[in-house]
């Protein structure tokens, strides 16, 4: 960075590799992530996408031409012009090539809003906004119970999910920014959003209205998946917990009854039936834990537990006065819960 003094002050002029430096940083932030709408993983984002750059173009290619009839004006040709040339220069240039402009990309915008509105290819999820959390649940075609699951969505690459949304206490806005655009949540109403993810991987989403103090950790992973592997994963999600294997484990799930965690969660197969908080019967095969949180390590479910309040503010699971064996068995418990 180049200083020069001028008087009193200091003026920095920044060197074209610092200005290339900068570029880079700011492409990889924008473009590198698993949360950025200007990385697209499916037909909706890129249809986002696309209406995002023809917009930024069009309003390049607008301030040029209106910079550089100042400048012509002003600098090239100054002084007065002919009555009729001006006329038709602010007719043209500010009543009909707007319009033009604008009811064309307009027409063209609301031609790919529909997309995201038509029903799903049979699946469908509903989802459901807590505080902090998300209640997921999948219901496949013909399905009479849904199966159960949280802070995660999963989808099938290729096909269209309809997603219904709705909400227990306060508005929420589910956004996972490389599949699609974003739906709020309302108590007491269903909205609905389709997705139709195309390239498998994990993308970051995050509920994007502000909604009390953990507002900022309220986020779920959406895994999008190869259609064979989805369909092995459901049915896998749709059976019971294993069973604990070694004794730590075994005197985790103990503990994890009568300390009370199953009137707050549901474990199936187990007498844990508890509603209000997430379901955990497969937590340990989750990517995060605490609605994105931390990762669902061994290490981190322990820290989960022993500093939930801290981790969550005004979570309603409240961190339990465990000794260190304590926490170490049920960790190993949940962290089994594959």
């Amino acid at each position: 960075m180049a200083v020069k003094n001028f008087g009193q002050g200091t003026r920095c002029r920044p060197s074209r590799r610092h200005i290339g430096t900068l570029v880079s940083l700011l492409s990889v932030a924008g473009c590198g992530l698993h949360q950025s709408a200007l990385n697209p993983a499916g037909r909706d984002a890129t249809s986002i996408s696309t209406l995002f750059w023809v917009m930024l173009a069009g309003a390049v290619v607008l301030w040029l031409l209106v910079n550089g009839a100042f400048f012509y004006m002003s600098r090239v040709r100054p002084g007065q012009f002919d009555q009729r040339y001006a006329r038709h220069i602010l007719i043209g240039g500010g009543i009909v090539l707007p319009v033009v402009v604008l009811t064309t990309l307009l027409v063209w915008g609301l031609s790919i809003l529909p997309d995201p509105r038509r029903p799903g290819d049979g699946l469908v999820v509903r989802i459901t906004g807590e505080q902090w959390w998300w209640r997921v649940e999948y219901w496949p075609e013909g399905a009479e119970d849904p199966i159960l699951s949280a802070n995660e969505l999963r989808l099938p690459a290729g096909e269209r999910t309809e997603i219904r949304l709705t909400s227990a206490r306060v508005i929420h806005s589910f956004w996972v920014p490389a599949l699609g655009g974003k739906m709020d949540m309302f108590p007491g109403r269903e909205t609905m959003i389709s997705l139709a993810p195309e390239k498998p991987g994990s993308y970051r989403g995050q509920c994007a209205e502000f909604c009390g103090a953990s507002h900022a950790w309220m986020a779920f992973s959406a895994v999008v998946m190869d259609p064979g592997a989805f369909d092995t994963w459901l049915a896998a999600e749709a059976a019971d917990a294993t069973p604990p294997q070694d004794e730590a484990a075994v005197r985790g799930a103990d503990l994890f009854l009568s300390e009370g965690c199953g009137a707050c969660h549901t474990i199936r197969g187990t007498d844990a039936a508890g509603l209000v908080g997430p379901d955990l019967t497969h937590v340990g095969s989750r990517q995060t834990i605490g609605a994105g949180r931390l990762p669902a390590t061994l290490d981190d479910i322990r820290l989960w537990l022993d500093h939930t309040e801290a981790l969550k503010p005004e979570v309603k699971m409240p961190t339990y006065d465990l000794s260190p064996t304590e926490l170490d068995d049920l960790a190993q418990y949940l962290e089994g819960l594959k």
